[in-house]
């Protein structure tokens, strides 16, 4: 591979990451097309049911694909979903190369599109730059080959590993910067689940909130196995405005289920195990809906329960330099804990940025 293949492909997946949270359930893909050194063609998947990444590429191009190379973040479809298959469209306009960063994991695809294009006479290859495209795409991945949703937490605690003064107060620990932040996060996943404990504690909306025009307001999941969500909360008020889901047990109190499910709440009824909400049936239930992302906002319980049934794939840390103290004092994770220290939950820190006075510490479970 030269230098400028790197380059062309690194341009890609750049284009792939404009459509961050607006593709679920489908991936991000970015294509370039280049002729004689020229980037004569671009664009990327702005969103599910619309013209995938090479067919904007395409249409930049025109005519002067022919006898151009195309490089895509991800294997063209070859298989007629929302949209028909790409590779049929490469094929037609001339393209004489196709670069592959990853195939697509997608069993309807898997292979199919890069052996169509070989079949057609293009030289098509894979693997340049794998692993950057497969970690863009990581909640794709995750929701095509185990059909559960890709789950980040977040917390933010104290220096001193605090979540809550004892008091129960927690407004704020972290800092106006970290906040936004935590709203560009929201505007980047499918749905924001939360305990209700944290409900019943800040009566939260739960909502993005940017610029004007920008965010999106993602699904809200409120684990609540005895259907404790008040009628009179922010949640459950605004319901109609922005869809709320509530998982609880079977044997709740029905009038308040109708009051709840006439302002728009939907209550999803599960099995209890141990008097509790089975997380991973939720999960299940979520990718049904093509809900590919949840970011986690929960206390200390529910958080402890998703690690301990490995369940979440990445985590949002901030830390504010703050010092509360207290045995009563709240840490991030609860539950019984793991009782020695080789049992512990190894991670792979991915980044470590600054927000104002705050720090953020990104990480992935260790493979």
């Amino acid at each position: 591979m030269k230098k400028a293949d790197m380059e062309y492909m690194q341009r890609a997946i750049e284009l792939a990451t404009q459509a961050r949270g607006r593709t679920s359930p489908n991936p991000m893909v970015g294509a370039v097309i280049v002729k004689d050194g020229k980037i004569i063609g671009e664009g990327y998947h702005k969103k599910a049911g619309t013209p995938h990444a090479e067919i904007h590429a395409l249409a930049a191009a025109g005519n002067e694909a022919r006898g151009a190379t195309l490089y895509v973040s991800l294997e063209p479809c070859c298989h007629h979903g929302r949209t028909p298959p790409c590779t049929e469209a490469i094929i037609n306009s001339g393209i004489k190369r196709v670069v592959i960063a990853a195939l697509d994991p997608n069993p309807k695809v898997a292979g199919g599109g890069l052996q169509r294009l070989k079949k057609a006479g293009i030289d098509a290859e894979f693997g340049l730059m794998q692993e950057a495209a497969m970690e863009l795409n990581a909640v794709f991945f995750k929701y095509i080959q185990r059909a559960l949703p890709y789950v980040a937490l977040k917390t933010a605690m104290t220096l001193d590993g605090k979540i809550a003064a004892g008091s129960g107060d927690s407004r704020w620990i972290t800092g106006p910067e970290a906040r936004q932040h935590v709203h560009q996060l929201r505007n980047i996943y499918d749905a924001i689940m939360v305990g209700i404990g944290t409900v019943l504690a800040d009566n939260p909306r739960l909502n993005t909130r940017l610029q004007e025009g920008q965010g999106r307001d993602p699904v809200r999941v409120i684990i609540d196995n005895q259907l404790d969500l008040p009628v009179n909360s922010i949640i459950a008020q605004s319901s109609r405005e922005q869809p709320s889901l509530v998982f609880c047990g079977k044997e709740i109190d029905e009038h308040k289920a109708s009051e709840l499910s006439r302002l728009g709440v939907e209550i999803i009824k599960t099995d209890l195990e141990n008097g509790l909400v089975p997380l991973q049936e939720v999960l299940a239930i979520l990718a049904q809906r093509e809900i590919s992302s949840i970011l986690v906002e929960g206390g200390a319980e529910l958080n402890a329960s998703l690690i301990e049934q490995g369940l979440v794939d990445k985590f949002y840390w901030f830390i504010a330099p703050k010092i509360i103290g207290g045995r009563e004092a709240k840490s991030p994770v609860g539950g019984s804990g793991y009782q020695f220290m080789r049992e512990a939950l190894e991670l792979s820190i991915r980044d470590i940025k600054s927000l104002g006075r705050d720090i953020l510490i990104t990480a992935v479970k260790s493979s």
